[in-house]
């Protein structure tokens, strides 16, 4: 099964305008269909997707997520960013809306964790372009100084685009 990338992902979650609110107002999402009070569908910004996260509202007594804290289930989906200024300005709309729960150096990407209304963990990332990755990745995850990667890398770079590891030989 040769997988190019994610098409999507489906969140099922207490207040369905509630959630599309905090995807459109702070990640930048955008409408592509909506069943009021039912479901919605979302596109990233930058996406060619049909949508890109499917949104159910399962209403307002449904329990909290307990995926990787007492039960098996996804723990958090990921997007990447094209640079780490586009990664600091996401880090302030998150922290602004109080969001924004870490920000981690994973040595090949630099990564934010963020829950949305319901609690619902997800990842915003920029990955080292493949040609700046040493041959040896430091693997453990450090705290992640923007502002020093920004200032290593460039504030503007292009990301790795899907390449999260040097170029095997």
């Amino acid at each position: 099964m040769p997988v190019t990338r994610m098409n999507h992902a489906v969140l099922y979650v207490r207040d369905v305008a509630r959630t599309k609110a905090f995807y459109c107002d702070v990640l930048d999402f955008s409408v592509r269909f909506e069943i009021p009070g039912q479901a919605v569908f979302l596109q990233a910004p930058a996406s060619t997707n049909d949508h890109d996260l499917g949104i159910f509202q399962i209403g307002a007594d449904a329990e909290a997520s307990k995926a990787g804290r007492g039960m098996v289930g996804l723990y958090h989906i990921a997007w990447e960013v094209d640079t780490l200024d586009e990664l600091d300005r996401l880090a302030g709309k998150l922290r602004d809306v109080g969001s924004l729960v870490g920000a981690s150096d994973h040595g090949a990407t630099k990564a934010l964790y963020a829950h949305d209304p319901d609690g619902l963990e997800f990842e915003v990332c920029w990955l080292v372009p493949a040609d700046r990755l040493p041959v040896e990745i430091d693997q453990m995850t450090k705290a992640l100084d923007l502002e020093s990667e920004k200032a290593r890398y460039g504030g503007s770079t292009r990301g790795g685009v899907g390449v999260s590891s040097p170029a095997l030989g």
